[in-house]
């Protein structure tokens, strides 16, 4: 038989999208329901399970913190696959929700801290320097993650690629007519090239020394 079609009347309910804010995820990790096994992360208020790292991705990662912990010193915090508290305010027409985001990127720069951020984690105005590693997740790091601190007012985003073995940078949030954030500028540097680190911290990476040999 076949189902009677609704009354034009009927309400139909859909699905709705459940975000979640930084108060309510917080409290997800302090209640149990998320650890550290889990492998998500905050974007825009969806919960997204975090891609798994290669040897190339952890080797690039271990040689970067290597060469940047020493090269920055005490003129900023190293941090490592750590959260960042950020909010991402929409301006009139943009695409991106007006929603809290707490990434963990493979690497940031933030200014120094007393505490080390040991009562919360920093916000958008403590970066100097946000870094993503890119093995499979290149394109996710090149839209959705290049938007994403782009919105949150993050002044230079760097983009390891690993497969064509070139550090990518961005620099100069904005939003586009259209509604969509990305970055002004855009540059590429070969590896090994050396590169100057953004900002005032008047320093120059070797990009030699973290990238892994090729295969």
């Amino acid at each position: 038989m076949t189902p009677a079609a609704p009354s034009p009347t009927q309400p139909v309910t859909l699905p709705q999208r459940r975000r979640f804010s930084l108060a309510e995820y917080h409290q997800l990790m302090e209640l149990g329901i998320l650890t550290e096994a889990d492998r998500v992360e905050l974007i825009h208020g969806d919960l997204m399970q975090m891609v798994a790292k290669g040897t190339a991705h952890a080797s690039c990662n271990t040689r970067l913190l290597r060469a940047l912990i020493p090269l920055v010193g005490d003129r900023a915090i190293v941090r490592s696959q750590e959260p960042l508290s950020l909010s991402t305010p929409t301006p009139k027409g943009s695409t991106v929700p007006n929603a809290e985001s707490e990434p963990e990127p493979d690497c940031a720069l933030v200014r120094p801290q007393a505490d080390a951020y040991s009562t919360a984690h920093p916000t958008a105005e403590a970066v100097l320097l946000v870094i993503e590693i890119a093995q499979s997740s290149l394109e996710y790091d090149r839209t959705v993650k290049l938007a994403l601190y782009a919105a949150a007012g993050l002044p230079d985003y760097w983009l390891f690629n690993l497969p064509e073995r070139r550090l990518e940078t961005y620099a100069d949030p904005y939003v586009t007519p259209q509604g969509t954030w990305t970055y002004r500028r855009r540059q590429t540097y070969p590896a090994p090239a050396i590169v100057p680190l953004p900002g005032d911290l008047a320093l120059d990476l070797d990009l030699g020394q973290v990238f892994p040999p090729a295969l």
